[in-house]
């Protein structure tokens, strides 16, 4: 098997897998929050927040979805011999899905779960050019009055928050970093907020 595909994942698993969905755990708690990880890296162009990612949140019973941005056969084989989940071919399939936003589009493609089981939806890992603290205003569960996060677009974010209690769940990632979006959010353009 290619070295690439066997390398990337954490040194020291029992260490750093739980730091790390702790990390995961804690941005999608609290919205906006960008938080740093370490220890994993998938084949180029995956970010090592993205990777990081894969490693906690996907496991066998989490099929992923590769938009084209990211899409490879290194890729696919790292998240096999690492997670175990497979990579399915359909966006409606999965329960996690990477790529950057515009290949990620159409946000109507994924599961939104169901009013008896909410949380049968995806979530997306959006790869970002840049991840800051500014930009759009997150308002809800989680943030003590308001935050900002540069996501790529508010309308989509938006009407997703419309269908709560189902829709979908975002991680965004850059480097190192990640925040969370998840489907409790408002997400408002900084120009309508007063």
């Amino acid at each position: 098997m290619d070295q690439a595909v066997m390398t990337g994942g954490f040194a020291d698993p029992p260490i750093q897998s739980p730091q790390a969905f702790r990390a995961a755990m804690t941005a999608m708690a609290r919205p906006g929050d960008i938080l740093a990880v370490t220890g994993a890296q998938a084949p180029a162009p995956v970010s090592v927040a993205a990777s990081v990612l894969l490693l906690v949140l996907c496991d066998p019973g989490t099929p992923v979805w590769l938009a084209t941005s990211h899409d490879s056969a290194d890729l696919r084989r790292w998240i096999a011999f690492h997670t175990g989940a497979s990579v399915v071919a359909a966006r409606g399939e999965a329960v996690f899905a990477l790529g950057t936003w515009d290949s990620l589009l159409s946000l109507a493609d994924y599961r939104i779960g169901t009013p008896d089981y909410p949380d049968r939806s995806a979530t997306l890992i959006v790869e970002m050019p840049l991840l800051r603290a500014e930009g759009a205003v997150l308002q809800g569960p989680g943030i003590k009055e308001s935050a900002q996060l540069s996501v790529p677009e508010v309308a989509p974010l938006r009407v997703n928050r419309a269908l709560f209690p189902l829709g979908l769940d975002f991680f965004f990632t850059c480097g190192s970093d990640l925040a969370a979006v998840p489907r409790s959010t408002v997400v408002t353009d900084p120009a309508e907020v007063v």
